[in-house]
């Protein structure tokens, strides 16, 4: 190995866009401080990652692995966005299959590398880099908050952990020694617990957490200590090794750019232009989350009720060939449309930039990080309606945190009514009760939208694995 403090790191994402994404900005981060990029994913992925800049072009190579096929998942199915949410567990077993061709790529490469920074679901990655003499970190694109509540990944392998039925997740552990209420309601447990059972894959959701964050030598999280410095330091506590932050990686406006041409955002941007300033609720559900139908016109009669203006991303739900629109209420359209008050979107869209417009007042959101980052960087008050995974926990925190407000639900089934939904919009962008609220969430951009104080994140990251190479090297020449 040289004793350059250049680095050669390979990065390997989960199958999905909104881990993507974060790993391919995390990668021309290091490579615009001169280290070397090996980007692995699979073919139809990597044609769908931003351009790499053309002066990061010598610094980042893409590697193309394409995915094993499996029974029951789609031959065109790459992605968790290109199936139905009850296909993830093939989806892993795919993923799962290229443990070899990535074992073959870390011992073969050269110049070697020195680290490789992984997702929760390759938790059969950390023993392969060990064995050719790479380091391993992990990289959670989740909150401390939610990962301590899977409490100390020895007991979730050992069996030790203790909760086997859905009630026990409703409860806050008993490792949590301050006050919180960052736990499931019933009606998100049960859904999570199934789908995290792994029955198919062979290797429970928890046990890939467990297993990538036990195994690997670092642990990173995509988070701000100063916004959760209580869950920052309880899961440097939990896992007994070292732990370090990135800062959340703010998006740029240039980032949609780069997805998308001018044009769509022209128009969007002319009907934004013609509302009052702060209040416009933005929705979007991001583009894995599946609801019902009834939940879909409960909304919709909800954001109706709340007379604010709105502007709705109604994406259809991975697989489905029906028309999304079809699922809104009878005449909630020609309603909105004729009177102004707001726009169904059902396609992609410039989400950074719309949520920079002064017009949004509000997000009304299912509570991905992804998401909530990139509303906290523009300072925009928080609507919660949490769906899958970890948003339930993410809910819990924001609401904790109080920079935003979730929608009431019954928490047996998670039932919600319209009236709900219209009273808590308003509370939340335009009451005067909810100006404390308002205030918190305009105050995070110091946090979420600081590029310097993100930066120095990054400096102090990139320190850490120059000094674990530096280590090796000092080691690798004393036995020699």
């Amino acid at each position: 190995m040289e004793s350059s403090n250049v680095l050669h790191v390979v990065m390997f994402p989960w199958l999905a866009m909104g881990h993507l994404i974060p790993f391919f900005r995390l990668s021309k981060l290091l490579a615009g401080k001169g280290h070397k990029i090996s980007f692995i994913s699979t073919p139809r992925n990597l044609q769908r990652l931003p351009k790499i800049p053309q002066e990061l072009a010598s610094q980042i190579e893409l590697v193309s692995i394409p995915l094993p096929e499996v029974d029951n998942l789609p031959k065109q199915g790459e992605t968790s966005t290109d199936i139905p949410h009850e296909k993830d567990q093939f989806l892993k077993i795919a993923f799962d299959l290229l443990r070899s061709p990535i074992a073959s790529f870390l011992e073969n490469t050269r110049p070697k590398p020195d680290w490789i920074i992984h997702d929760y679901a390759s938790h059969w990655l950390p023993e392969i880099a060990a064995q050719n003499g790479v380091s391993a970190a992990f990289f959670s694109l989740f909150t401390a908050a939610a990962l301590s509540f899977l409490g100390r990944p020895s007991a979730l392998l050992s069996g030790e952990d203790g909760r086997s039925t859905a009630e026990d997740f409703t409860v806050v552990p008993k490792w949590i020694p301050f006050p919180s209420n960052c736990a499931y309601r019933l009606h998100e447990v049960r859904k999570n617990i199934e789908d995290a059972s792994g029955n198919e894959s062979g290797a429970s959701d928890f046990v890939r957490f467990a297993a990538s964050i036990d195994r690997s030598d670092l642990v990173i999280f995509r988070t701000s200590v100063e916004f959760e410095p209580e869950w920052f330091n309880l899961v440097r506590e939990l896992y007994q090794k070292p732990v370090v932050s990135l800062g959340v990686l703010p998006p740029s406006l240039d980032d949609d750019d780069e997805l998308e041409t001018d044009e769509k955002w022209q128009k969007i941007q002319n009907w934004l232009d013609k509302q009052t300033a702060s209040k416009v609720v933005y929705v979007a559900l991001g583009t894995e989350a599946t609801i019902s139908q009834k939940e879909v016109q409960d909304l919709a009669i909800g954001l109706e009720q709340s007379e604010l203006p709105f502007f709705w991303v109604l994406r259809k739900p991975p697989g489905s060939k029906k028309d999304v629109t079809d699922m809104l209420p009878e005449g909630f359209r020609e309603r909105i449309n004729a009177n102004g008050q707001g726009v169904v979107y059902t396609e992609w869209v410039p989400q950074v930039k719309i949520l920079s417009h002064p017009a949004i007042g509000g997000y009304l959101t299912h509570c991905g990080w992804n998401s909530v980052i990139e509303a906290l960087g523009f300072g925009r008050v928080l609507i919660l309606f949490p769906v899958m995974n970890d948003q339930g926990l993410n809910a819990r925190l924001l609401e904790g945190k109080k920079v935003g407000v979730e929608i009431p639900r019954a928490a047996e089934d998670g039932l919600f009514t319209s009236t709900a939904v219209a009273e808590t919009l308003r509370y939340a962008v335009v009451s005067e009760e909810g100006e404390p609220m308002r205030a918190n969430a305009r105050q995070m951009t110091s946090l979420f939208g600081n590029g310097k104080r993100n930066q120095d994140y990054i400096d102090t990251f990139v320190r850490c694995l120059e000094e674990r190479k530096i280590s090796n090297f000092l080691a690798s020449t004393s036995t020699s």
